[in-house]
Order: C-alpha cells, then sequence, then structure tokens
C-alpha cells in the first residue's frame, strides 16, 4: 500500500519529491541567484539568507502550487513561508555541514525545510546525509566541536549519531527535500571540483504561536494569492 508523504514524514522525518522542478525551472533559479548574488556583492561561496525577498522568482518558488499542497498534507492547512537561503559551494569548497539539528537555532514551534538541488548532489559533491526518525528524539544536547571554525555551533556529538542508521540522499537537479528541524543531518564536503549549489526555504505552521524572527523578511501565508 502507497504510504502518504504525512505517513512518511511522521515515520522518518523526511520526503523526497523527485523533480518537482523542471531543468528550465531550475536554470532560470540558478542564473537569477547568481544576479542577486553580485547586485549583494556577496562571494563566490557560502549562503545568503533572504532570496524571495530580493527576487519575486524565488517568491514564486517558494509558493510553488505543487510544493504547497505537500506541505499542507504535512503541516496542515496554514502553512506559512518564513525565508530562504542560498547555499553555494564552488569547485574550491571542501568542507561539508557537521551533523546537527536545525530546531536550536530558532527555537519557538517546529519549522519545516525544503532543501532543493539546483545541481545534482551526490557524495562527491556535498549531497545531504540523514538519520531516519531522529527527529523523534527530540531537542539533543548540542555539545558537538565546534573549534575549527566553521560555523554551526549548535553541533550533534560523534557518538550522537549511529553510522549504521545513515541515509545519503543523492538528489537530481530539480529534486527536493523537506524534512523536520529536528531530523538528524549533515552533508558531505564538495570534493568533486565542480560547483553545487542548493536553495533552503523553511516553512512553519501558521496556527503556532513564534517570536519574532527578524531573518523572515518575506514571510507570507503559501497559497494566499491563488485562493
Amino acid at each position: 500500500m502507497n504510504q502518504t508523504y504525512k505517513e512518511q514524514f511522521d515515520r522518518d522525518g523526511y520526503v523526497v519529491l523527485k523533480q518537482l522542478f523542471s531543468e528550465q525551472e531550475v536554470n532560470a533559479l540558478k542564473k537569477e541567484a547568481v544576479q542577486v548574488l553580485k547586485k549583494k556583492e556577496v562571494g563566490k561561496e557560502g549562503v545568503y539568507v533572504g532570496m524571495a525577498a530580493a527576487s519575486p522568482i524565488f517568491a514564486a518558488a517558494a509558493d510553488k502550487e505543487e510544493l504547497a499542497e505537500v506541505l499542507q498534507e504535512i503541516i496542515g492547512e496554514e502553512v506559512v513561508f518564513l525565508s530562504d537561503k542560498i547555499v553555494f559551494k564552488d569547485a574550491g569548497t571542501d568542507f561539508g555541514s557537521p551533523w546537527h539539528q536545525d530546531y536550536p537555532y530558532w527555537k519557538g514551534s517546529h519549522k519545516y525545510s525544503v532543501w532543493i538541488a539546483l545541481d545534482d548532489a551526490d557524495a562527491d559533491n556535498g549531497c545531504l546525509r540523514v538519520v531516519p526518525g531522529s527527529h523523534l528524539y527530540g531537542d539533543i544536547n548540542h555539545q558537538g566541536d565546534a573549534s575549527d571554525g566553521l560555523g554551526f555551533g549548535n553541533r550533534l556529538r560523534e557518538q550522537d549519531i549511529d553510522p549504521d542508521q545513515i541515509v545519503d540522499l543523492k538528489a537530481s537537479k530539480g529534486d527536493a527535500i523537506v524534512f523536520h528541524d529536528l531530523l538528524f543531518h549533515a552533508s558531505y564536503p564538495n570534493k568533486s571540483g565542480k560547483e553545487r549549489w542548493a536553495l533552503i526555504s523553511t516553512y512553519k505552521d501558521g496556527t503556532q504561536a513564534d517570536p519574532h524572527y527578524d531573518w523572515a523578511t518575506a514571510a507570507f501565508v503559501v497559497g494566499r494569492s491563488r485562493s
């Protein structure tokens, strides 16, 4: 029997949406991202927060109807988009994201991230890694070693990760991964010699109260313009 997206999400803490965006749509997003980063005078690798606030093309992507339908199934009828960020690893970037949960970075109600591949992603160039079901463990004490200077102050300890439970989420350009903010996740370093870009959007249940987030500069209720 086929499981619903909500059933998969509740069990694993994530779902994969294959080819949510077409190649043409992805190419347009990446082209627009290059223009935004150039205008903002951002460097050749790193993270830039606020793509939807900077570009109507990214605002439309955050409100894509097919994505909104899945999010409403998982979260509820009132889904609020908060913000998005572009993660761009150029050909010279060779560090990955350490194991962490997203929840400690914002607290409040639980949030839901959508990781969208703007390039094919695998173990060589920095695909996501997750521990299925780890969102059920709760808010874990983040005491991992962050002395390498690469950011991510809220890190999980290595002993908190069971290597036998790790799943690598290889993604084709246009695929999207929706995941819970308590899910253990990380990414491989980019050792491919090629750039790897991804767009990460964050959503919440609009019926849940939250503090004010300064970074949520383009918040809106998804699907509102179509209702």
